[in-house]
């Protein structure tokens, strides 16, 4: 991982967004809830940054992923690529690498497409427990197959 080149890291990223969801800390347990609140800067319907190049200016708590921090993380979920490759895992057969499709990720029901409730700009940070969901920390049953369904 240290050896990529800054492309050929981004292009690990499978664009499911579901590290942009807001997520909560149990400061007792470590134990991470996903919520289904997002990042004011991700388009819900694309599952990417409205300002990419920007992000860390305008989010100052973006986390920039590194293959450093991938590998100490405990928020990254299950599916991520960058975790996966951190892990000497194969990728799944819907990331786009492997698919040669970006739409994949969405077709296996891996993106937070159709799953936002609302950005952080509209849901107060005191209300965010009243909206986590399990389902950013689980991988749908159509995703973990070996190929694309037919």
């Amino acid at each position: 991982m240290e050896e990529m080149t800054p492309s050929e890291w981004e292009s690990l990223c499978d664009g499911c967004a579901r590290c942009c969801l807001e997520k909560l800390e149990d400061e007792d347990t470590g134990k991470i809830y996903f919520t289904h609140v997002s990042c004011k800067l991700l388009d819900a319907g694309t599952c990417g940054c409205k300002d990419y190049a920007n992000r860390s200016a305008k989010v100052p708590d973006c986390v920039r992923l590194t293959p450093e921090n991938v590998r100490t993380l405990n928020w990254l979920p299950p599916s991520c690529a960058y975790k996966l490759v951190a892990e000497g895992r194969d990728l799944y057969w819907w990331h786009p690498l492997i698919s040669g499709d970006p739409n994949t990720v969405h077709e296996a029901g891996v993106s937070v497409r159709g799953r936002v409730y609302g950005t952080e700009d509209e849901v107060p940070d005191a209300d965010l427990e009243d909206h986590i969901v399990r389902w950013p920390a689980l991988l749908p049953k159509r995703a973990r197959l070996k190929k694309r369904p037919a």
